[in-house]
């Protein structure tokens, strides 16, 4: 395999890099982001470019020829970038790296790491999504990974090739910017008033983990991962010796923007989260060891607030 990982600088990109090198069956690998990544990697070919920067995108992908895309360049709104930006920047590197890699004609297998945020938290909607249930996002996030996964999907039948969506519960990790984790280490966290909802999280290492293994195993179709269980946010301020703040109605908007102003935004996939919980049914994990993540999601919530601040 000659495998091409978008996102790359990015904490998860940095981490499946370094596992995909150790692959004896992988020939070459090969990086694309906006920033070069922090871990030290022993033979990813890095492009350091803006996935808005087409030309130059293009010119990367041909030159290196990809059998297999690994797309984690999907840029969480107010992880690393604006929404504006991080919508833009997954959409141009979705179709410019999907299109050209397809139009080269050796491509095989496409791994998208895409969420929990595409099923939406509609009223009336499956409160525990499994696969089988039609993705319907509610969020401006949910919305950018359901058109990568069709663009992903779209790709992979035009030239045969397998296609993962690996649809994970929100990612935290000591070294990944987050949203949620930034918000829950906040000294006093506005929580859901009653009732407050259930939340699945992931670790970044099992979601490194997740992603070489469906490369391994060329998996087909979207695919939950989440870690065992589940907390509310409460819980999840609390386990950090926090105080947790009821919030109920219009109290929300004010809450945000004081989230904001001491460098915690809020955006609209967060606040979906924090008022109506979001999990999904990852029992087609229990098949799969894989791909099983090693920290439940309550010990995943204890170590957050272990971490320097993202």
């Amino acid at each position: 395999m000659r495998v091409l990982i978008t996102g790359v600088g990015g904490s998860l990109g940095s981490r499946v890099a370094a596992m995909i090198e150790q692959l004896p069956e992988v020939e070459a690998v090969a990086g694309l982001d906006v920033v070069a990544p922090t871990r030290q990697l022993e033979r990813t070919e890095v492009s350091v470019v803006d996935p808005r920067e087409r030309r130059m995108v293009t010119q990367a992908v041909r030159r290196f020829e990809p059998t297999a895309v690994v797309h984690l360049g999907i840029y969480e709104p107010d992880a690393r970038a604006t929404p504006r930006v991080a919508a833009e920047r997954t959409m141009a590197g979705t179709t410019t790296v999907l299109g050209v890699a397809a139009d080269l004609g050796g491509l095989e297998a496409i791994v998208v790491r895409s969420g929990f945020e595409v099923y939406g938290r509609r009223r009336g909607t499956a409160q525990v999504p499994d696969e089988s249930v039609a993705p319907d996002p509610t969020s401006t996030f949910g919305r950018t990974l359901l058109r990568t996964e069709q663009l992903a999907q779209a790709t992979a039948e035009s030239v045969d090739a397998s296609c993962s969506l690996l649809r994970f519960a929100t990612v935290v990790g000591p070294d990944l910017p987050s949203p949620l984790g930034r918000y829950l280490r906040l000294r006093v966290v506005p929580v859901n008033g009653i009732p407050d909802a259930p939340i699945s999280l992931l670790h970044v290492d099992d979601a490194a983990r997740a992603v070489v293994a469906a490369l391994r195993l060329r998996l087909d179709g979207p695919l939950n991962v989440a870690g065992a269980g589940s907390v509310t946010t409460f819980q999840a301020v609390l386990l950090g010796g926090n105080t947790p703040l009821p919030m109920v109605g219009p109290w929300w908007s004010i809450a945000r923007r004081i989230s904001s102003a001491v460098g915690s935004p809020v955006p609209d996939h967060l606040l979906e989260l924090l008022q109506r919980g979001r999990v999904a049914d990852v029992s087609k994990l229990d098949v799969m060891p894989d791909l099983y993540p090693s920290m439940d999601t309550m010990d995943v919530a204890r170590a957050l607030h272990t971490w320097s601040t993202q």
